[in-house]
């Protein structure tokens, strides 16, 4: 109950006591006293509390305090930007694929040790970067099957608990986001790998946009009431997508390169068909590998048919669902259920017969597998790619960027669609890309092209103007 029934007393010294100055004050019945150590502190006390008096402000009958400190007492305190992140990866991480997990707590590890209040007894960089990314944006089921960070549910080592216990201390209030010199000091962390040296442009990109988005959610959240990144110029730096096509292998060198792949024994005749799907239906690797027989239409003779469905890009299994490494998920881009069909050249489809007339399928049906079983690791078809290279290019080829990893199959695979005169919208649709990405990678090609085009055009009306008259 709020009452203006106050008295504010002298203050009262008790020599015998460890804090002799007294300052009392009744509020309607009650009576409340504050002990000090030093005089000045008591009178500081009595001082505000004789101000509340002045302002005419009422007092709590049940704590004997003024009525804005009462209000101050019960507000909620600001959240630091600590919190918000921990609130923005919980938030996230139910409808965000495995490698997009991953992807935000890199960008929330690299931005958040930058945003505290000093660094006095900080701990060593690579003991907060492993308390973040590991332990406070990672999620896990807790014993009562809801989400939880990992340090609440498993307990971590000793230097781990204490670099959190740290950032949560040291953490700005997320309100300290309004500031532009803040907000500045969180995007030049992005520039900066964990060595020190510059990242690249590509990753800067991608941190800021996570970055960006984390703010976005204080706004809705209603912690912050702008997005601050508009007091700051800066921008992410522009990134060249366009692929170089100097090292992009040609048909006849793409052919040499798988047939020199399945020419490396057992190991590389079971991937002979891998790089194949690469090449000749475009596929990235994480599609390719979770093929399955089913997804095949393979007649005699002709063209074939592959039903794409799902990826199965690895992660680390932290990051997913299930606990195992590889996050089964749908097409990139695309609604989990959407499937997309690519008609195969004769060539594949043959491929793919003698594949499983040798090897078979694993036992849920996919096509290619790791040594051991499970799924196909990067590293074994990375091995199988490295030897045919030797196999086949030059001393200098080797050594530039030349069909440098096994993924440059699928750009040689949309270059020769586009070449071969396929429209882009469907070269799009096949690749599984938009056509907007189709033209900002594959430019050059469609310059080419539409450079052809104009010269078929240019053709056609000078044969039309130099016609007769009828």
């Amino acid at each position: 109950m709020l009452t203006y029934d106050v008295d504010v007393w002298s203050i009262r010294k008790r020599p015998d006591r460890a804090k002799p100055y007294q300052v009392r004050w009744r509020v309607g019945p009650n009576t409340f006293g504050k002990s000090f150590k030093l005089s000045a502190q008591a009178d500081g006390r009595r001082s505000e509390l004789l101000a509340a008096l002045r302002a005419r402000e009422p007092f709590d009958a049940e704590t004997g305090l003024p009525e804005s400190e009462l209000q101050a007492l019960n507000a909620s305190p600001t959240p630091t930007w600590f919190d918000h992140t921990q609130d923005y990866a919980a938030m996230k991480w139910p409808n965000a694929s495995a490698k997009h997990r991953a992807s935000i707590a890199d960008a929330l590890a690299t931005v958040t040790p930058h945003l505290v209040r000093d660094n006095h007894g900080a701990p060593s960089r690579t003991t907060l970067r492993s308390a973040l990314y590991s332990w406070s944006f990672r999620l896990v089921l807790g014993g009562d099957g809801t989400l939880r960070h990992r340090y609440e549910v498993q307990e971590p080592p000793t230097d781990i608990a204490a670099a959190l216990a740290w950032i949560r201390r040291k953490s700005v209030d997320i309100t300290d986001l309004n500031t532009a010199s803040v907000v500045r000091t969180a995007l030049d962390a992005l520039k900066v790998r964990q060595d020190g040296t510059a990242a690249a442009e590509n990753t800067v990109k991608r941190k800021h946009t996570v970055f960006s988005n984390c703010l976005r959610y204080a706004v809705e959240r209603e912690l912050l009431t702008t997005l601050p990144l508009n007091k700051v110029d800066w921008t992410p730096p522009e990134t060249d997508d366009e692929i170089d096509f100097r090292f992009v292998p040609g048909p006849k060198l793409a052919n040499a390169l798988i047939t020199a792949a399945g020419a490396q024994r057992t190991r590389g005749r079971h991937l002979k068909a891998f790089f194949g799907c690469l090449y000749y239906a475009a596929n990235r690797p994480g599609e390719a590998s979770s093929l399955r027989k089913s997804d095949f239409t393979l007649p005699e003779e002709g063209w074939g048919e592959v039903l794409l469905s799902t990826s199965t890009p690895r992660v680390g299994s932290g990051w997913t669902d299930t606990g195992e490494s590889f996050d089964t998920r749908g097409l990139k881009k695309r609604a989990r259920k959407t499937t997309r069909p690519v008609p195969i050249p004769p060539v594949l489809v043959r491929m793919v017969r003698e594949h499983i007339a040798e090897f078979g399928t694993a036992e849920d049906g996919r096509l290619f597998h790791a040594v051991q079983g499970g799924h196909l690791l990067s590293k074994e078809y990375g091995e199988v790619w490295k030897a045919a290279r030797e196999a086949v290019l030059t001393e200098a080829e080797a050594a530039s960027p030349l069909a440098e990893v096994p993924y440059c199959l699928r750009h040689a695979g949309v270059s020769l669609w586009l070449q071969s005169g396929v429209s882009p919208a469907e070269v799009a649709r096949r690749a599984g890309h938009s056509v907007a990405v189709l033209f900002r990678f594959y430019a050059k090609v469609l310059h080419g092209l539409q450079q052809e085009a104009n010269e078929k055009i240019e053709r056609a009306l000078t044969k039309a103007a130099e016609a007769p008259a009828e």
